[in-house]
């Protein structure tokens, strides 16, 4: 049986939503100091990386390398502001917008990832279309990929990689996905590994999600139940990003027809027991993780504990 995938409106939608309207999310404060600098501090609500543009309207007795910064963590001095003459203070008004991710990270394309699902699971790879392709007429990007995974079954979710969880959508009821090609009102994790790519998992049972946000999970871990996606079965969508671009103001004037992500997409080499293979689209497959791969970006005391259970 061949699987209709396409994708769910929030998969790409909300690329953009990252960008825009988000001072809840990261906040800027700024802080004179004795000797006459300033300390540009940010604090936010997720310990995942974002990266920030400044802008400045005006800068007096000082000058920046750079707009573009990265902040990681909870909080942090993103910037020190030093006076050219040091026995006069700094002038300055700025603005700043931000976007999740860090830009240009180095990405191993051999790394190998498992299939988000408990060893011996039975799931159908599907591939999903570019929904403003399909939609919108907007052009596909170039190296777009994005997994639909489904199962007769609804099944528990599984980390595919270490990382941290810097976000988590749980609030839309499973009903919605019932009888609709798309939706936008789907449930997610997004998790952050090590090299700065973003994998979001999405189409996650309302109610099942058994991670917190911050938390560090670990390939194999339960991370939420996949969704009843109508006639097709169960299904969770698996797409893997990274930030290529942080000029936020290049889709200014532009509407869903004609703007461009910030994101390039990467397609994963996966853990199918034998070997490691980029999947192919509509085809069957048998979930396995490797003891290799699971303790692979462990630290020693992390390890240490994993080799005592």
């Amino acid at each position: 049986m061949k699987f209709r995938s396409i994708l769910c409106c929030a998969l790409y939608l909300s690329i953009s939503s990252w960008v825009l309207g988000q001072e809840s999310a990261l906040r800027m404060n700024s802080k004179r100091n004795d000797d006459k600098s300033v300390d540009l501090s940010f604090e936010k609500d997720d310990p995942g990386t974002m990266t920030v543009n400044l802008k400045f309207k005006s800068l007096g007795n000082s000058s920046v390398p750079t707009n573009i910064y990265r902040a990681e963590g909870y909080s942090g001095t993103l910037l020190t502001l030093r006076p050219m003459n040091k026995d006069n203070g700094i002038d300055f008004s700025y603005s700043y917008r931000y976007i999740r991710g860090r830009l240009m990270p180095k990405i191993d394309p051999t790394f190998v990832y498992g299939l988000p699902f408990k060893a011996g699971t039975e799931l159908h790879a599907g591939e999903a279309g570019f929904l403003n392709a399909r939609y919108f007429g907007n052009t596909t990007p170039d190296d777009w990929k994005v997994y639909h995974f489904y199962t007769t079954d609804q099944q528990e979710v599984v980390a595919s990689r270490k990382g941290i969880v810097v976000e988590i959508n749980d609030r839309h009821d499973d009903a919605v996905l019932e009888d609709k090609e798309y939706s936008s009102s789907t449930n997610s994790i997004m998790i952050e590994h090590k090299d700065g790519s973003l994998l979001k998992y999405d189409g996650l049972s309302n109610g099942s999600v058994q991670v917190e946000l911050g938390a560090t999970v670990f390939p194999g871990q339960v991370i939420g139940k996949n969704v009843k996606r109508g006639k097709y079965g169960y299904f969770v969508s698996f797409m893997l990003m990274y930030l290529k671009s942080a000029d936020l103001d290049a889709n200014e004037g532009k509407n869903i027809t004609n703007s461009t992500s910030f994101y390039g997409f990467i397609t994963p080499l996966f853990d199918v027991g034998t070997e490691a293979v980029v999947l192919t689209k509509d085809a069957k497959y048998t979930a396995s993780l490797s003891p290799n791969l699971i303790t692979k970006e462990m630290s020693k005391k992390e390890i240490k504990k994993y080799n005592g259970k």
